[in-house]
């Protein structure tokens, strides 16, 4: 009897740690099996990250082999308590010397703090390879990126390797303030070309990084970087949507709220509009869920005189309710540097959802996105004026005629089911052990 081709993911971010990015995974291990692919895993035991989520373990399939392994990383409350020092404006003697210390940390931990993962992950890695049941096709995951450093080994072993960018390197390195470094600087664009040339095949999330990889990386093939973007699992959706409030018209932003996706001109839309119409804005009601950074804290909490509030990071179907309850998403893109090549991954839960959407972005890949599947209604996130007119327009709509409001779900969407996106990431895994037969290691 013919074994089962093996696809090893190896991915920092898997659960049952939460947030959007781990779907991609998740997602990934649970369709792979309809394509003859028996998915493994190896993730880390004692995750230093902000959120939670146990329940996206039911992604996986019965009796998948989860290996895992520590890191020597600090917990996440020590981090948190790192970052929140290094924003007191007045330190003390000991505030300073624990902002020196992670800074020193920040500049050495290359080319993130989770390369502390890797000691214990080469070693089971270097066990798993050994195994009865080695795997064929190693599927490295990054953000974080320094997981990738494990391409040489898996590659030693015999094992074809694909990289797998949900986010851009680039982008992580160059905007992220806890991956920002001079390290960083120098060397990023070298290490980053050192684990490509250890690849077989590449995906990425957008066409924008696959097009940015294609330009940067010469030796890369056209053929060779596939771009596989992220989707929609119906299962994980409510049969029947909830019913919207009749007395106030809700609208809900769902995921962390950090410097990419800063909200500041829908902020100053909300003020605008209370300023021009008192009584229609006391109508909004306008929800952020999910992780807010220290940064952004503040402008909201500024706001809650305005019906803005913040709710914590709910499991992933208790928040896909809560949305199916809103009269209006939202999908935030601020104008900073390479955002014209990123898109949420939240964005193709919100086509399926179908209820109404307002995407603030620049130009670039998610306002194509939005184009190509008639989403919802855009505006660039400084366009103040044109946000506050959108939203009176919305609030008079709801005041005059407080119907449910639907949007029809784009045929165009079907390409995001994750049972389609599964089956490219097994046509990859192929090409890779293809190509990795005919260029051993």
């Amino acid at each position: 009897m013919t074994r089962k081709m093996i696809g090893l993911i190896v991915a920092y971010a898997f659960p049952p740690t939460g947030g959007a990015g781990v779907q991609r995974l998740s997602k990934l291990a649970k369709y792979l099996p309809l394509y003859d692919i028996e998915p493994q895993a190896l993730t880390v035991s004692n995750p230093s990250v902000p959120l939670m989520d146990p329940t996206l373990t039911a992604d996986l399939p019965s009796g998948m082999l989860v290996t895992t392994a520590r890191t020597l990383e600090p917990s996440y409350r020590s981090k948190q308590s790192a970052w929140e020092i290094a924003s007191v404006a007045s330190p003390s003697v000991r505030q300073r010397l624990a902002r020196l210390a992670t800074t020193a940390v920040r500049h050495l931990a290359f080319p993130d703090v989770q390369v502390l993962w890797l000691p214990g992950a080469w070693l089971a890695l270097r066990g798993l390879m050994r195994g009865a049941d080695s795997p064929d096709v190693v599927f490295i995951s990054g953000p974080p990126f320094s997981p990738f450093l494990l391409s040489a080994s898996a590659r030693r072993q015999g094992a074809a390797v694909v990289l797998d960018y949900r986010d851009e390197w680039r982008l992580i390195r160059e905007q992220m303030e806890m991956t920002r470094s001079h390290l960083s600087i120098w060397f990023g664009d070298r290490l980053e070309a050192s684990v490509l040339a250890r690849a077989h095949m590449v995906t990425t999330a957008t066409e924008e990084y696959r097009v940015s990889l294609l330009e940067r990386f010469p030796f890369l093939r056209p053929e060779q970087v596939v771009m596989v973007p992220n989707g929609f699992d119906p299962s994980d959706f409510p049969a029947q949507l909830r019913t919207q409030p009749p007395d106030r018209f809700r609208v809900t932003f769902a995921g962390t709220v950090y410097r990419v996706n800063r909200p500041s001109g829908l902020l100053a839309a909300v003020r605008e509009v209370h300023r021009l119409d008192p009584d229609l804005a006391s109508l909004l009601e306008l929800r952020f869920i999910g992780r807010v950074v220290e940064s952004e804290k503040d402008a909201l909490r500024a706001m809650e005189s305005h019906g803005v509030t913040m709710l914590p990071y709910m499991a992933h179907r208790e928040l896909l309710d809560e949305l199916s309850s809103s009269h209006l998403t939202l999908c935030i893109l601020d104008d900073v540097p390479g955002a014209d090549r990123i898109y949420p991954g939240k964005v193709f839960e919100l086509m399926y959802l179908g209820r109404p959407c307002l995407i603030l972005c620049p130009d670039g890949a998610l306002a194509r996105l939005v184009t190509e599947t008639h989403l919802g209604t855009r505006f660039h996130p400084d366009d103040v004026s044109g946000i506050t007119s959108y939203l009176l327009d919305c609030l008079r709509s709801f005041r005059d005629a407080p119907a449910v409001c639907r949007s029809e779900v784009s045929d165009e969407v079907s390409r995001f089911d994750r049972r389609v996106t599964a089956g490219v990431f097994a046509s990859t895994m192929r090409a890779a052990l293809a190509a990795a037969s005919r260029r051993p290691s």
